[in-house]
């Protein structure tokens, strides 16, 4: 047992697992009527303590006061607590250090305050351990000035729940319905909760307790994040002994919604009826239809976009290069390339299902964001303008000539792969940017099951190859066209001076992601790479390994040298101010609105081309700048051409997983108004006057 303590706090009792004390927030009681204590628990790692609602298993802190004097009344309160799911147990609980305020009311205020305190307190890891641990504490009835414990009660205090209500989080009246218990115990029974949940500040992956004489736990609940994080709707199962609907709807449920930095409490009463469809990894068939419709026209119109201009070159080339062809080459060729643009596409879809399942950023165009990628695409890219400008044909390998017949049936597969191969380049070069339908069918695709995300990927799959499909279905267009010739020659070669400007874009774009000794790796591989296949005839045999080892060099020095870079950093570019992309953007963005002013927020990057153009043609016009000046609005530039968590969070956080995106926030819209992916003066200025409440 300890002996008398100081003043502020008493000794600490250890175990091997825990050291528990009682603190106060206060050296004196004054002449308060009440004084806050605190229990605090410093527990070694994997160690826990319980909530007021254990779960599965467990039991809270407790405290007998016998033989205290002057105590009157007391309330301990409940920080936000965590879940634990371990060997399907869900308990709920603190681990590392935590401080549980109590409020003391004192039986005759102004006199002095003594505390004997018998807490009782289990503690779990692999095995759980209860233990006892007597406190004493004393405070005099001298100046209630703040003690050096206060700020530990201080910062317990912070992190209680806020009530629940329409400044923070707000919940509707839950539905209950009866289940089969899953895998409950003899005589447990089931209902299942659902209930609506609108918040100010965007949810990001909330946790729900529900707490009622008759609930043992509330299981982890579904989940779905609707309107860019601000309405969610959530299902759980709450288990108990002959739990029934309406004993539920009876009495009230006290709620208690725990996410990331905030959390609420609130006491709502429930009622009975038919539960709605049950949320799982796929939508609703009506659903999941209209949005692969979205996904197709997305598709579709992203062939009209800034990202595939620079492969026009190769659709013109393999369209000149079917005149005059058999219909049913035409068709072929056409269909590989097809093939290729769809085929990227589900490789796209499962690298996002791998990304989401691992935990991490799931974006479009984020493979952009990475050197190696990067170098790569330049060297394809100049590989491409290379054949085009003549510097060299592939050949076919000398050892599949056995005869006239197979060396046929050779060049029509080789002819195939190339249509595959521009097909599939096509499609990672129209990733860089959105399109409008395509950030929808993204937002809703990226937020749901791997089904939905593949079935949606491969819609806007179809939808980029719409032209080759209906150039295969109609393959005499095609073949009316004028017959190769010595005039290809010269259109080849002004058409592969798109594609060297593409690589001169593309190195730009690393310039951002890597920084510029990354650059000068690039363009010396890639420089190096070009000159081998150009003089190969002259260097000999050890060319093409030479010029190999160089395009490789081109993709891993980029990536090697990137981390030297330092990360970009908020500053002012020209009237953008552009934020800081280490810190919460969400927050950078509430301090920029204080006061009432308007904010015009564009998340761009180098290598988003719709982005660019959206600044060039509307953002920077003089219109736009004029209205900016006049409703005294500041200008937001959130740059995503490198990888960050906090813009990824940002964007999720508003439903989006592309860019370009643009919002203005003001006082006649504190929640944003989110803009299209194609901006017009007209859209941005109707914005920046419903966001200054005109």
């Amino acid at each position: 047992m300890p002996t008398m303590a100081a003043a502020a706090g008493s000794d600490w009792v250890r175990t091997e697992q825990t050291q528990v004390r009682l603190i106060s927030a206060v050296d004196g009681v004054g002449d308060s009527r009440t004084v806050t204590l605190g229990l605090q628990f410093t527990l070694k790692p994997g160690w826990k303590i319980y909530w007021r609602a254990p779960g599965d298993a467990g039991f809270p802190p407790s405290i007998d006061w016998s033989g205290s004097a002057n105590l009157g009344t007391t309330q301990m309160l409940w920080p936000a607590p965590h879940r634990f799911d371990v060997a399907g147990l869900s308990t709920i609980g603190y681990k590392g250090d935590v401080v549980l305020p109590i409020q003391v009311t004192l039986a005759e205020p102004g006199k002095p305050l003594s505390v004997k305190a018998k807490v009782d307190y289990l503690t779990c890891d692999d095995v759980c351990i209860p233990y006892t641990a007597a406190f004493t504490l004393d405070l005099p009835a001298a100046a209630a000035r703040p003690s050096g414990e206060a700020p530990l009660i201080a910062g317990a205090m912070s992190a209680l729940p806020r009530a629940a209500g329409v400044d923070s989080i707000a919940f509707t009246a839950p539905i209950l319905a009866e289940i089969d218990a899953p895998g409950g115990k003899e005589g447990e029974q089931a209902v299942m909760l659902s209930l609506v949940v609108d918040a100010t500040q965007p949810l990001k992956n909330p946790d729900l307790f529900v707490e009622h004489p008759k609930i043992i736990v509330a299981e982890p609940p579904s989940v779905q994040i609707e309107e860019g994080g601000r309405r969610a709707v959530i299902t759980s199962v709450l288990v108990g002994d002959k739990l029934k609907a309406a004993d539920l709807a009876a009495g009230n449920l006290t709620l208690t919604l725990v996410d990331d930095t905030q959390a609420v409490e609130g006491t709502v009463r429930a009622t009975t009826g038919a539960m709605p469809a049950a949320t799982g990894s796929s939508a609703s068939g009506n659903d999941l239809w209209s949005i692969l419709l979205v996904a197709l026209l997305g598709g579709l119109v992203l062939n009209l976009m800034p990202c595939v201009l620079p492969v026009l070159s190769l659709k013109v080339m393999g369209a000149i290069g079917h005149g005059g062809a058999a219909p049913a080459r035409v068709r072929a060729g056409f269909l590989a390339s097809a093939a290729g643009v769809i085929a990227s596409f589900l490789v796209l879809a499962a690298v996002a299902v791998g990304l989401k399942q691992a935990g991490l950023a799931v974006g479009w165009g984020i493979q952009f964001q990475q050197p190696a990628f990067i170098g790569f695409m330049v060297v394809v890219v100049l590989l491409f303008a290379l054949n085009l400008a003549g510097v060299f044909e592939i050949p076919l390998p000398g050892w599949l000539a056995e005869s006239a017949v197979a060396g046929e049936q050779r060049a029509g597969r080789s002819e195939l792969a190339g249509h595959f191969v521009a097909g599939a380049f096509a499609t990672l070069l129209a990733t860089p940017c959105s399109a409008p339908f395509v950030g929808t069918a993204l937002s809703f695709a990226l937020s749901r099951g791997p089904l939905d995300i593949v079935a949606v990927f491969l819609a806007l799959g179809v939808g980029l190859a719409a032209p080759y499909l209906l150039l295969a279905l109609f393959p005499r267009w095609a073949a009316r066209l004028p017959k190769p010739g010595a005039w290809m020659v010269i259109l080849k070669k002004v058409l592969s001076l798109a594609l060297f400007a593409t690589a001169v874009w593309l190195l730009s774009v690393l310039l951002g992601a890597a920084g510029t000794p990354a650059v000068i790796a690039a363009v010396v591989a890639a420089v190096l790479m070009s000159a081998l296949l150009m003089a190969r005839r002259r260097v000999g045999r050890v060319a093409i390994p030479a010029a190999v080892a160089a395009a490789l060099a081109a993709m891993v020095l980029p990536a090697v040298l990137a981390s030297t870079a330092g990360p970009a950093t908020a500053a002012v570019d020209g009237r953008w101010v552009r934020l800081d992309p280490t810190r919460d953007i969400a927050a950078q963005v509430r301090q920029a609105t204080a006061g009432g002013k308007v904010v015009l927020v564009d998340v761009t990057a180098d290598w988003c081309v719709t982005c660019q153009v959206n600044k060039k043609l509307v953002l920077n016009a003089e219109s736009i700048v004029q209205r900016l000046a006049e409703a005294q609005a500041v200008s937001l530039k959130v740059d995503w051409t490198r990888p960050s968590d906090a813009i990824s969070q940002y964007l999720a956080a508003n439903n989006r997983y592309g860019i370009p995106f643009n919002i203005v926030y003001g006082p006649g819209a504190p929640l944003g108004i989110a803009l299209p992916e194609l901006l017009t003066v007209e859209v941005v200025t109707q914005a920046l006057e419903k966001a200054a409440g005109r």
